[in-house]
């Protein structure tokens, strides 16, 4: 399969994670439902859904088999060079910098329900399939897009670098997202150097320390307060592995996380 045609499938169980989104993508969900948070809002998309998920996102997501059924999805994934050249091929250019949710739900057209049918046959095709036959799918789907929601060329065809943002506003708003302080400089707009002084002349501390006490905060106030489970809860925060969360807990609180609900 093309690395730019992806067809996720599984059984059973319900899949959380959270992922970084650097170039845009356009899904169908096949079966089952997908949940995205992108620190701001929260939107399911239900099977049969077609969704546009915007570059340059922070999104955590929580993926659902249907009952004795398997999760299904196709997703088509828009780098930047890809639409750099159709822009210059076919002339569209943004006209201003918009910004807007992670996750944008698009209206059920036949022409989308048939741009995406035509993809199945690309599930059996491996890599090495040909080059141009992927670079037409991928300009159709760009013209399928436009069709759909014409206010996204605006988001397509931007191509500037995150700008220089409120970094308190920013970080104090997803701060539970599990990606390393050079993706927080990116996001911000600001090198790697400037984020951390930035950093440490508003919150008089420097962003891993301020970071794991932000998140061992929230997880103390959702365990002790909101009763949620311990195995829930470090993911829900920013951290990846269990173990390395309770150690920091009890050393934060003198207490295992586990005290809390006993």
């Amino acid at each position: 399969m093309p690395k730019e045609i992806v067809y996720s499938c599984y059984v059973n169980r319900s899949r959380e994670g959270e992922q970084f989104a650097p170039v845009h993508v356009l899904s169908y969900q096949i079966a089952g439902a997908i949940t995205f948070n992108d620190g701001n809002q929260t939107q399911t998309v239900n099977e049969g859904t077609f969704s546009f998920c915007r570059r340059n996102k922070l999104i955590k997501f929580l993926k659902q088999p249907p009952e004795k059924g398997e999760f299904k999805t196709v997703s088509v994934y828009l780098d930047e060079d890809t639409l750099k050249s159709f822009s210059m091929e076919y002339g569209y250019t943004a006209d201003k910098h918009t910004d807007g949710p992670a996750i944008t739900v698009l209206k059920p057209l036949p022409l989308l329900q048939s741009f995406m049918n035509s993809l199945q046959p690309y599930e059996t095709l491996n890599e090495a399939v040909n080059e141009n036959l992927v670079a037409l799918k991928l300009k159709e789907a760009i013209l399928v897009l436009l069709k759909a929601n014409p206010a996204l060329k605006d988001v397509l065809f931007d191509f500037n670098e995150p700008g220089k943002i409120d970094l308190e506003a920013f970080m104090l708003q997803n701060y539970q997202f599990n990606v390393d302080i050079k993706r927080f400089a990116y996001l911000t707009g600001r090198s790697l150097a400037t984020f951390k002084r930035d950093f440490e002349k508003i919150f008089h501390s420097s962003p891993s320390r301020w970071l794991q006490q932000k998140r061992l905060q929230e997880a103390y106030y959702l365990i002790k307060e909101k009763r949620k489970k311990i195995s829930d809860v470090y993911l829900e925060v920013g951290f990846e592995d269990l173990s390395h969360f309770s150690f920091a807990f009890k050393k934060t609180f003198g207490v295992a996380p586990s005290a809390l609900v006993s």
